[in-house]
């Protein structure tokens, strides 16, 4: 049997593993310099197996901590000359004088890297995955430099891969939140087949002598503006329940035009809000004054402005070299689905919608109320108009301070207050301008191309209301539950309110299980259409 050599030549980084009838040859890799000539050192192939094998466990070690040490590099190293004084910096606890002279060639070949990587990006020989790069590198003899531009290559189309997954899982993610699921769909359609078929489906809601009702400034006056029929049943029965005096208590649903007939219906034939007095009301039936009809235009047509740019961004963008900045776009519509809907920005015309009212309690359609609100009514808002509960995120995270029309009017570390569970003084409303504010900060946005804030009707609410919120107890409303499920069990029992803001909405199937029994324990699973419609407990 004839013997296998290994032969170490440091002064040209030379290694050559050979044999005449042991094995067959394996790898031969050569360094790009020259030096002087050294000795061959001879092994015997007994002794060359287990180094082999230590090798092939070093190797993948060796290759992955490059890896890592590369990607950190998009961060704490932006550039590869920062990535090779780190190299140089951790290989120097490696003896030898050849091993110093091989970690000096390879920090000098990733220092070249860039320009080189950078002029060949087009290149197809650019390695798919690591068992092409080593199946390359076993085929052909590479200098160090070509090592660490395929190397690069390969790293850099594997951030590609994983920032393009990344987009894609936020547009999966956002498809399942602002999708309508079939069963409430089926709910919404049965509802309407209803409303047309069936009388009892169509009766007055109030009865006639309840009308008197919805204008009294004696009762608690709730206003809900939404498209979603199950949601706005959660939130009336919860609060019913919840109420110490819900005789005293006036429910108002605002929807829009395609979804009355069977809001209308749902209510009609599931009266969950008695004792207490409802009404539900369309777009298409309020009688708006001229001048509040021009700005609700208005509005509209920003709003199908910013779905169009944002829509068409979407659209033309590559997966795979999508900008941050777009990525987060598309975060900040995932965790806030709602912002494609119209109904949201209606909030802002509460004292329009209600000239009669003096006080009115927003409630989105999210929510679950847990405790009695009628103490709300007693709270002093000092000469406010919203009183609302602070959350810890600051206005910076909401707003662009980047951009001089934000940075020179508001302070980036204020606090941010939470929608989903307010008390409007709508008297002290109608004697400022927020409404004005609200509309002149959307054309603004919208002239600006969306660079003052990346979506949702918060934002603009934040700088519509500035200096006219009042902060009330944390206690009344604990928010972000449709994306935080670590809430502690002491915290959610003792909140009045419970905000499932965010994507994961308990109707939905990305709703945390662990969460979703608090909505749907408000739910009536015997009532036959939403049996029939396939709700599960």
């Amino acid at each position: 049997m004839g013997k296998m050599q290994l032969h170490f030549l440091p002064g040209h980084r030379r290694v050559t593993i050979s044999t005449r009838d042991c094995l067959p040859e394996i790898v031969k890799a050569q360094g790009g310099g020259s030096g002087k000539a050294s000795n061959h050192r001879r092994f015997s192939c007994r002794a060359v197996l287990p180094t082999a094998f230590l090798l092939t466990i070093i190797m993948p070690f060796l290759f992955f901590r490059t890896a890592f040490l590369a990607l950190d590099g998009a961060t704490g190293c932006p550039s590869l000359d920062c990535i090779g004084r780190t190299l140089s910096q951790r290989f120097q606890w490696i003896g030898g004088d050849a091993s110093r002279a091989l970690a000096a060639e390879l920090t000098w070949a990733i220092l070249k890297a860039e320009s080189e990587l950078n002029e060949n990006q087009g290149d197809d020989d650019v390695p798919e995955s690591l068992d092409d790069l080593i199946a390359d590198l076993k085929a052909n003899t590479h200098n160090v430099d070509m090592f660490v531009v395929k190397t690069k290559a390969l790293l850099s189309k594997m951030e590609q891969k994983v920032r393009a997954a990344k987009l894609q899982g936020y547009i999966y993610r956002h498809y399942a939140s602002i999708g309508v699921p079939m069963s409430l769909h089926c709910l919404s359609l049965k509802l309407a087949d209803e409303y047309s078929s069936n009388a009892a489906a169509r009766i007055q809601i109030p009865s006639p002598d309840s009308v008197t009702c919805l204008t009294n400034n004696l009762y608690q006056h709730y206003v809900l503006l939404t498209d979603n029929v199950l949601a706005a049943g959660v939130v009336i029965a919860s609060a019913v329940k919840s109420s110490a005096k819900p005789e005293n208590a006036v429910f108002h649903i605002i929807t829009d035009k395609k979804t009355y007939a069977p809001m209308h219906a749902w209510f009609a034939l599931n009266p969950v809000y008695s004792p207490a007095v409802l009404e539900v009301k369309g777009l298409h039936q309020l009688d708006w004054p001229s001048e509040s009809n021009i700005k609700v235009v208005e509005i509209t047509e920003m709003h199908g402005a910013v779905k169009e740019y944002f829509y068409n961004r979407w659209q033309g963008s590559s997966l795979s070299h999508v900008s941050s900045d777009f990525g987060r776009e598309m975060e900040a519509a995932r965790r806030s689905p709602n912002y494609v809907s119209f109904m949201n920005h209606m909030r802002i015309y509460l004292p329009e919608l209600f000239p009669k009212l003096h006080k009115v309690v927003f409630l989105d359609d999210d929510i679950v109320v847990q405790h009695d609100l009628s103490h709300l009514w007693e709270i002093d808002l000092q000469g406010k108009v919203n009183g609302a509960v602070e959350t810890s995120k600051k206005f910076e995270v909401y707003l662009n301070f980047s951009n001089s029309f934000v940075s020179k009017s508001f302070q980036q570390d204020r606090l941010a207050w939470a929608y989903g569970m307010n008390v409007f003084d709508l008297q002290a409303w109608r004697k400022t301008d927020i409404t004005e504010r609200y509309h002149h900060w959307l054309k603004l946005n919208l002239d600006s191309g969306s660079t003052l804030w990346r979506l949702g009707t918060l934002p603009p609410a934040l700088l519509a209301f500035d200096g006219y919120v009042h902060t009330i107890d944390s206690k009344w409303h604990v928010s972000g539950l449709g994306y935080r499920p670590e809430i502690d069990q002491q915290t959610l029992e003792e909140a009045a309110v419970l905000h499932f803001s965010g994507p994961a909405k308990p109707w939905l199937q990305i709703g945390f299980p662990e969460l979703r029994p608090l909505w749907s324990r408000h739910l009536n699973f015997s009532n036959e259409f939403i049996r029939s419609c396939g709700f599960m407990e």
